[in-house]
Parts: C-alpha cells; structure tokens; sequence
C-alpha cells in the first residue's frame, strides 16, 4: 500500500496516541473496562477531522479489531450487514 493510499492516517486525532486506546487487550477486559476504553477511543474520533476516511478504510479493509473511524467492530459488522440488506431490498425491489 503506497504512502498517499494512507495519507489520511497522518491527519488522524490517534496518530500520537496509545494504540492500546483503540485495540482489545491480549488478555480478558471486563464489560465496564471495554465500555470505557471503547468510549474513550470513540470520544477522540468524535472530534477528528478523518473519522469518515477511517471508517471508510476500516470498512474497505475489513479490519476485524478496534475503534475505527468512532465504530467498534460489533458496529462495523452491523452496518455492513445492514448495508447488505439495503442493497438486496433495492435490487429485489
């Protein structure tokens, strides 16, 4: 993947971040210890200026782990299985 196929992520609000902030820990996190890094992730993608290039990326890339683009991977399969359906109701209809 060339350079400017990624500039975006130069741009991001995480890029100085710990990435730890973004990804499931190795070992087991509690609900409320998931529930609070995820929200905190998702608190610095709320004000970033390339949240819907990462989205867009994870989502092309079908990056499996972490808050991308403000969505945990439960909601990215959600939307992408949503958006499946949008598309079968429209070419069936």
């Amino acid at each position: 993947m060339g350079a400017t196929s990624v500039s975006w992520q130069d741009r991001g609000r995480c890029r100085d971040l710990d990435p730890d902030l973004f990804f499931p820990p190795v070992e087991a996190e509690s609900t409320e210890q998931r529930h609070a890094r995820e929200g905190a992730a998702k608190a610095v993608c709320a004000s970033c200026p390339v949240q819907q290039e990462c989205l867009s990326w994870a989502l092309s890339n079908r990056e499996r782990l972490g808050v991308w683009g403000g969505l945990t991977e439960r909601e990215r399969q959600l939307l992408t299985a949503n958006r499946r359906r949008a598309t079968r109701v429209m070419a069936a209809g």
